[in-house]
């Protein structure tokens, strides 16, 4: 993982704020509606959400297609009907509805029309023709449970004929629903300003009406009704909660109810309709259809109620559209009245500042990950929010969702292409110029830790690794140019590859000789540890070369590995035009002398105090000696390391019992136990064959008292 500093941070910060209000700008304002779309969608197919139609306190009359296909109204104008329509609808106001709103609009009479009846124009036959319908329109409307509609233009307002407004004492209210950029209806106005003055929708009348109270306009623009502070994120609007995907609306069909007037059945208008508010509309195929929130997951025109005298036809299945009747808008607007079940939206400020904030959070996740983890978190976070976002729309709540999806997704982007050409340009530079000599996984873990290398140098606790194969020089006088190329490719390779395994870092090569530290370029606080183990698997691969390599056969290769822990300056050292990335200290030149100083003991591997100091308990180890190398005058205890700890054979472990015995009676003066404990195992290890012999002469000619038990090398 990536870490960030402040300049990524304000980056991020700049990148979100710009998403974001990008996002949530009015150019892009039907993002908003295709949030509800999507939430309408996924909430009926998932939640399940509906309502009993059976509860519904709003109910349709529907002139539908049947009503189209039954007698008497089959083949006749509809300017024919009204004398039924006023028959109906007073059976209905009879069975105690409470109000009757019209979504259907009359704009002329028959009384007045052209069209031919008979043998004569109707003008001339029919006069008086709708004199029982206005009568009955002027008695509902009297009593306060009539409403007409009209739909209002500037241009070509459509309103009921005269005479019906007069007989309704022009109680009327407008049918106009608020359409998006995208022609999409999701919100229904609460009122219209008419002559100056605010008078209240359809929808907002039949539930005042029903509900005795009047719509109230406070000074912040919030429209009260009964009590109920309806949410408007679009001033003056009520935004439509398709919570039943409309087949939460029960529908009565308009033939039925008119061959039930004609049967006399008063109880069925009582079982149907007391109490409910009615609307008078037409279902039809083709006929006043609107697009609405339900488009994406689509809408049903409500659901078929119980029939009172004719049978049902016989296809009544419903099947869902992305279109519905537009009477069942208002229907659907009514029952979130009367049901305080309005969508609540956020206002554009909440929705910015939410959108702003999630992108803020890709657009980190962005800077810390790779991109392709950016996108798993960009997935898994947006499902997440999406999830969070359909909970609350279950209770009405709209949460903004594509804004905050799209803008993330766009900061995204946006910081993986500030990372490319900015932030990641160092690391790029870096990871160029360290690829030819550190392994892959070395250069992660030197770019993760956040700790780079400063250029002209810096101290660095590190472990140095030095190894030479033995006796080289004379095998290499036997071969052929190409036989010793290709004997070196393969030995280099190898213990490279297990070097740059372990994080070591591979300085140089001195002809057949290998310089590494570990600890640096990439900070390594197991550095000493990674160390050994890397020692340990080159002898054990420099075994399995000579034994099935065929560029090894013959040669029996052995090879010296010295190992030192300490402090060292590390960088890019050299001159202004050329330098190279090495290390300089004591420390490396300590692990130089202990790799030479393994051929006075007979041993692969030698290690100081200080490396074996800091591997802890992970390996099994001797001690060999205490010296003194060419060119310094300090001590040194070194060890050699046998295996990892409990992996120690039993061969190996006799080997240092008997070593051990035999160096505390070296250090005691005691040469001749010293001899005798050494020279048990001398045939199966060099160093105890070295040390017998180093303890018969000091049994033969001992030292002066002032003696110290410290090997002083003279060579490297």
């Amino acid at each position: 993982m990536r870490r960030i500093g402040r300049r990524d941070i304000v980056a991020a910060i700049l990148i979100a704020l710009v998403a974001g209000a990008v996002f949530t700008s009015p150019p892009l304002q039907t993002l908003q509606g295709l949030s509800l779309d999507i939430l309408t969608a996924t909430r009926g197919k998932l939640a399940r959400d509906r309502r009993d139609p059976a509860t519904s306190p709003v109910v349709v009359v529907a002139i539908d297609g049947e009503t189209y296909d039954t007698p008497p109204f089959k083949g006749s104008p509809t300017l024919t009907w009204t004398r039924e329509v006023g028959r109906v609808l007073g059976s209905v106001i009879d069975g105690g509805a409470k109000v009757i709103g019209f979504d259907v609009i009359f704009q002329s009479s028959i009384e007045q029309s052209e069209i031919p009846f008979g043998d004569a124009p109707l003008g001339t036959r029919m006069k008086g023709f709708d004199r029982d319908y206005l009568i009955a329109l002027r008695q509902i409307s009297d009593s306060g449970k009539l409403v007409l509609g009209e739909s209002l233009s500037n241009q070509h307002p459509d309103v009921p004929y005269r005479a019906q407004q007069l007989a309704v004492k022009n109680n009327i209210r407008a049918l106009n629903v608020h359409t998006d950029a995208d022609d999409v209806i999701r919100r229904l106005p609460l009122s219209f300003s008419i002559e100056g003055k605010p008078v209240a929708a359809m929808a907002v009348e039949l539930a005042a009406r029903t509900l005795g109270a009047k719509p109230e306009t406070g000074p912040s623009g919030v429209t009260k009704l009964s009590g109920y502070a309806i949410p408007a994120a679009v001033p003056n609007t009520l935004t439509l909660n398709f919570r039943g995907l409309g087949r939460d609306v029960p529908t009565y069909s308009f033939a039925d109810l008119h061959a039930c007037v004609e049967k006399g059945d008063r109880d069925f208008f009582r079982r149907a309709f007391d109490g409910k508010i009615v609307l008078l509309g037409t279902i039809l195929n083709s006929e006043d259809r609107k697009l609405t929130s339900m488009r994406l997951s689509g809408g049903y025109d409500g659901t078929p109620a119980a029939r009172c005298t004719l049978p049902a036809p016989a296809n009544t299945a419903q099947k869902a559209r992305s279109d519905i009747a537009g009477v069942l808008v208002h229907a659907t607007a009514v029952r979130n009245l009367m049901e305080r079940d309005a969508v609540t939206e956020l206002g554009l400020p909440a929705r910015s500042i939410l959108t702003i904030a999630f992108a803020a959070m890709i657009a980190v996740a962005a800077c810390m990950l790779a991109p392709s983890g950016a996108l798993i978190a960009w997935f898994g976070l947006t499902a997440a929010y999406a999830a969070v976002a359909i909970g609350a729309f279950v209770y009405a709540f709209a949460l903004p969702l594509t804004e905050p999806a799209l803008a993330s997704l766009a900061a995204l982007a946006m910081m993986i292409g500030y990372r490319f050409v900015l932030a990641d340009r160092d690391e790029r530079f870096l990871r160029k110029s360290f690829a030819f000599y550190l392994a892959p996984e070395v250069i992660d873990t030197m770019v993760a830790s956040g700790k780079m290398p400063a250029l002209g140098g810096e101290m660095r606790n590190v472990t140095m690794f030095f190894s030479d194969l033995s006796g080289f020089s004379s095998i290499a006088e036997t071969m052929t140019p190409g036989e010793l190329v290709t004997l070196m490719n393969e030995y280099l390779s190898a213990m490279t590859d297990i070097i740059e395994g372990h994080g070591g870092y591979v300085d140089k090569y001195i002809g057949d000789s290998i310089v590494a530290m570990f600890g640096a370029p990439a900070d390594d606080p197991a550095h000493a540890r990674n160390a050994v183990h890397a020692a340990l698997k080159c002898y054990e691969k420099l075994a399995e070369l000579n034994a099935s390599n065929p560029a090894f056969a013959g040669h029996g290769l052995s090879h010296r590995i010295g190992l030192n822990s300490g402090e060292a300056v590390v960088g890019n050292i050299g001159s202004r035009r050329r330098f190279n990335y090495t290390v300089m200290s004591d420390t490396v030149n300590v692990a130089s002398r202990l790799e030479g100083a393994n051929k006075y003991y007979g041993t692969a591997i030698m290690a100081s105090e200080t490396t074996m100091a800091q591997t802890g308990d992970s390996f099994a180890w001797r001690e060999l000696d205490a010296i003194k190398v060419l060119g310094r005058g300090e001590t040194i205890k070194v060890f050699e390391p046998l295996a990892d700890k409990g992996a120690e054979s039993a061969g190996q472990t006799k080997v240092a019992t008997a070593y051990a015995e035999g160096l505390a009676c070296w250090r005691a003066r005691d040469f001749a136990k010293a001899a005798d404990a050494f020279e048990s195992v001398a045939k199966a290890d060099p160093a105890s064959a070295s040390f017998a012999k180093r303890a018969k002469a000091l049994l033969a000619n001992p030292p002066p008292p002032d003696w110290t038990p410290v090997n002083t090398l003279e060579g490297k």
